[in-house]
């Protein structure tokens, strides 16, 4: 898939604030993501992301950290942080806005150190896909955490978008999406969004103790999970 949003992200660092990020699905109009969301200071910054930070602890793996708003932070409140995302242009911006350590890979292949935290804002959860996707990210997240460690994120319950009830076949959740940005759109590709309760029953499954520590107004809610101690 073509890197439309880093390139959007590159080209707005870069001076162009006119251009406009499109999101395309399939249950309604497009939406426009506004780039300057992902440039946002802490002062800007809503609760639940406000929250997350404060309860990283330890070394931080920032996953999907786009332009690196939240590692600066977390950098600046002298937390040891690494910024990882899959996109070139994204880890360009992240370099020249100050961020010390930045990786450019994707996640799923990432297992070169390990963790005390791993945080993951703006849904990044949603690179799962569907839920076999995040059976198998919450499998390879544990092999990224040190003894004690913990992962953080945040997702919501989109059940909202069908008034007139919920999709048959695959989970409710499981969003289709394409970015259009400057004439040139993106293939078609998975996001997850999970409710709650799926959440939890599925990290339980999957050898998480997990609980949400926070919930806005708006149905977000952030999660914290620790891999359960196989210790006898």
């Amino acid at each position: 898939m073509s890197d439309i949003l880093g390139q959007a992200i590159y080209n707005y660092y870069h001076g162009d604030k006119v251009s406009k990020l499109w999101i395309y699905n399939r249950y309604g109009p497009r939406e426009e993501m506004p780039v300057r969301t992902y440039f946002r200071d802490e002062d800007d910054m809503p609760d639940l992301e406000w929250c997350a930070l404060n309860h990283c602890n330890g070394s931080v793996l920032d996953v999907g950290a786009g332009a690196g708003s939240h590692s600066l932070v977390l950098q600046q409140w002298d937390t040891a942080v690494t910024a990882l995302d899959i996109s070139t242009f994204a880890t360009e911006v992240m370099q020249a806005r100050g961020v010390a350590d930045v990786l450019q890979t994707d996640i799923f292949a990432y297992n070169a150190r390990q963790y005390d935290t791993l945080l993951m804002l703006m849904n990044g959860i949603g690179i799962a896909g569907d839920l076999d996707g995040l059976r198998r990210f919450l499998r390879h997240a544990k092999t990224l955490l040190l003894p004690g460690g913990q992962l953080l994120f945040d997702s919501s319950d989109v059940a909202y978008l069908y008034p007139d009830g919920l999709p048959e076949g695959d989970y409710y959740g499981q969003v289709s999406y394409q970015y259009a940005y400057k004439g040139e759109r993106s293939d078609w590709f998975s996001w997850l969004y999970i409710d709650e309760k799926t959440m939890l029953t599925i990290a339980r499954e999957e050898g998480w103790q997990g609980e949400v520590i926070f919930e806005d107004e708006y149905g977000q809610y952030l999660a914290k999970l620790h891999p359960v101690s196989r210790c006898k």
